[in-house]
């Protein structure tokens, strides 16, 4: 198996590709160059020997009076000294009457595009074997009269493409040994600064990576949203945008522009770190964490991870109604418990009507507490939740009260089973509070307001901590024992949590104040048909 290259190994073997092609081009615009610049020199050249063979007195003289030797012999010395192919003489007819090629003479000599006869010198190229010539003709004047009697025509060839080549090669190889040197020391350079910058990491590493984040991101259960320092979507996955109901096209935009809830805005742009915060979206519970991210020190955005927890709350509620019918069987059979040790122990001692009257007391005060419940409360599981909370009370020592303004009528199931957790869990977080203080007292009150169910509940505990009031509600962890069979919040467990849950599900509210004791006020719309019933 062939060993890849590395990235610094690729960025050479780029490098030396581009000077290659760089240096190709550049020797092909010398080249040019260069052959240009000889066609021009040749044809000076050619021309410049044509008008002196031609203006030359003797050379006039010689074929005026038809000394051929004379024009022969200097038409040949013209040419060996200045190295041209040919150097031919002819008179204005066209016949020739010096070559160097004795086959020529006595011949006619093309003339061609040229108009030397009309007594103008004249520069062209002409098709020799191998390639191209310059050819110059200058015409040859009798000077008082400037009659043409006969023309020089000087032929010279351009150098060749490899006679450029040959010439510029010096220069390509000082180009081509300067451009190496910078290529490969630029290109470990580069590839120095990029692993730096990607973490020693080659390409095909990179790749890997990438695909397998990719892989992960959109595979997980849990939904994962990256922002960047103004709140654009630079990274989600395809649960985060079921969890939140937003378009498939979120990147580059910011969640308030993609229709996110108020509430989930303030947990993604809180600024600080979220754990387990849980926030109602859209009918769904969703826990939220959140962890600011940084680069060499630097903020970069932040990280939010989403999980879906409304099964696990609608479970929490069958436990929590579960939990509550449990305590309430637990404290009447302590309280029956009690009583019944207590009549035992009248009859043994021979109080025999002390008995009877003990026995008419707690069923009066027992019956006088359901029936005000029942009378104020029509809905029977809310109404036999109270009255359980009222024989916990008792368990507790703490005077549980309902209000003589309640009034609540049968609710529909889901509705009423909200509300019974919604009253459980207040209740059992005003008890908690109350047991301690030293008046010990707990009031709730139901009813229908404006189309809400309310539910306030006050005790005569300590209160909210002064800033608090916001807060209690978005604390995810309970910070009671559930295994020591206590409640399942104090004021700052996760009770709180789920009664904030339930509200804001319903598109309700709850909210706490403090004022010789806690209140806590929760209301949930109602169906309209029961209100107006």
């Amino acid at each position: 198996m062939s060993r890849r290259l590395s990235l610094a190994g690729q960025l050479l073997a780029l490098q030396v590709v581009i000077i290659c092609v760089v240096l190709v081009g550049v020797a092909a615009v010398t080249v040019a160059q260069s052959t240009q610049r000889a066609e021009d020199v040749e044809g000076r050249r050619a021309q410049a020997i044509a008008e002196t063979l031609a203006n030359a007195g003797s050379t006039r003289e010689a074929l005026l009076e038809d000394q051929l030797i004379y024009v022969r012999v200097a038409a040949e010395s013209a040419r060996s000294v200045s190295g041209s192919d040919s150097v031919v003489v002819a008179t204005a007819d066209g016949t020739i009457v010096a070559s160097a090629v004795p086959g020529e003479i006595d011949s006619r000599y093309d003339l061609g595009a040229s108009d030397v006869l009309s007594g103008r010198s004249w520069l062209g190229d002409t098709e020799v074997h191998g390639g191209e010539a310059a050819v110059a003709m200058a015409p040859i004047l009798v000077p008082r009269d400037d009659d043409v009697i006969g023309f020089v025509a000087v032929q010279r060839s351009y150098p060749g493409v490899w006679d450029g080549l040959e010439e510029a090669a010096p220069n390509l190889l000082t180009y081509l040994g300067l451009a190496s040197v910078l290529g490969v020391g630029g290109s470990l350079l580069v590839a120095r600064r990029v692993k730096r910058q990607t973490l020693g990491l080659e390409p095909a590493e990179i790749t890997g990576l990438v695909e397998h984040r990719d892989a992960m991101l959109h595979g997980i259960r849990e939904g994962v949203v990256g922002l960047d320092l103004r709140g654009r979507v630079t990274l989600i996955n395809d649960e985060a945008i079921r969890l939140l109901r937003i378009p498939g096209d979120a990147l580059g935009r910011t969640l308030a522009d993609l229709g996110v809830g108020a509430e989930l805005l303030d947990a993604f742009l809180s600024g600080e770190v979220e754990r387990d915060r849980a926030v109602a979206s859209a009918g769904r519970v969703l826990v939220v964490n959140r962890l600011p991210i940084a680069s060499r020190g630097r903020p970069i955005g932040s990280v939010t991870t989403l999980r879906d927890r409304t099964e696990l709350l609608e479970l929490r509620r069958e436990l929590d109604l579960t939990r509550h019918v449990t305590d309430t069987l637990r404290a009447q059979a302590h309280e029956f418990s009690n009583r019944l040790h207590t009549i035992a122990g009248l009859i043994e001692i021979g109080e025999a009507e002390e008995a009877v009257r003990f026995v008419h007391r707690v069923s009066s005060s027992r019956s006088e507490f359901t029936a005000a419940v029942t009378s104020a409360v029509r809905d029977p599981s809310i109404a036999a939740l109270l009255i359980a909370k009222g024989s916990q009370a008792d368990e507790l020592g703490v005077d549980f009260r309902i209000d003589p303004d309640s009034s609540l009528p049968v609710l529909p199931g889901e509705l009423s089973t909200d509300v019974a957790t919604v009253i459980g869990n207040l209740v059992d977080n005003a008890l908690d509070a109350a047991s301690a203080a030293v008046q010990r007292w707990v009031e709730v009150s139901v009813g229908l307001v404006d189309g809400e169910v309310e539910v306030v509940v006050r005790d005569s505990g300590p209160g909210v901590p002064p800033g608090m009031e916001r807060e209690v509600f978005r604390r995810g962890v309970s910070t009671k024992d559930a295994a020591a069979g206590e409640g399942s919040s104090g004021e700052h467990g996760i009770g709180l949590s789920l009664v904030h849950l339930l509200c804001t599900r319903r598109g309700g509210e709850v909210t706490a104040s403090s004022a010789g004791g806690s209140t806590f006020v929760a209301r949930m719309p109602a169906d309209p048909a029961l209100v107006t019933s």
